[in-house]
């Protein structure tokens, strides 16, 4: 979790197939710890092909019961069901001339928001802007993307900013 924390938390990304890995992984973190699924996320990786939307939205029922059978990942029908169909509503997302990258990052205006916390304790499960940013998922085809996920998706992908002042990477930009 430090190494997570010094290294990714935080850092603004714009990589559509690292945005899709983390809606794959905020959606199957639901009820668990991030620290359950960052444990797993290499058997993530793998099974679910390098989170390549394209390949993950052409997985068929047959593949979606091996997944089911796979220790290394999180067995639950409704989240393995949920990623493929994640993975289709991201290809109609990009085939509607919008990349994951700009939609994700409207919501925050283009550029991330500095909270300038002083404590952990006033760090939000959600906002305005996650409970747009999980509305507009919704209506845009994908699952598993309440507003607290969202929140979450939007911290681990830099859009937020919640870093406490005092920490290191909190002014740092990468």
């Amino acid at each position: 979790m430090i190494a997570y924390h010094d290294t990714e938390w935080g850092v603004p990304l714009h990589d559509d197939v690292r945005l899709f890995e983390f809606v794959t992984l905020e959606g199957a973190q639901a009820g668990l710890s991030w620290k359950t699924i960052l444990n797993r996320r290499e058997a993530y990786r793998e099974a679910f092909a390098g989170f390549d939307p394209e390949k993950i939205a052409r997985f068929n029922q047959r593949k979606i019961e091996s997944l089911l059978r796979n220790e290394a990942i999180i067995r639950n029908r409704l989240k393995v069901e949920g990623a493929v169909k994640n993975a289709r509503a991201y290809l109609a997302l990009r085939e509607s001339g919008k990349t994951l990258d700009e939609f994700v990052w409207s919501f925050v205006g283009g550029k991330r928001i500095d909270h300038k916390l002083t404590s952990s304790s006033q760090i939000p499960a959600s906002t305005k802007e996650s409970d747009a940013f999980a509305k507009a998922m919704k209506k845009a085809g994908f699952t598993f993307f309440g507003t607290t996920i969202a929140y979450a998706f939007m911290q681990a992908t830099g859009m937020v900013n919640d870093h406490i002042v005092t920490c290191f990477r909190y002014k740092a930009k990468r």
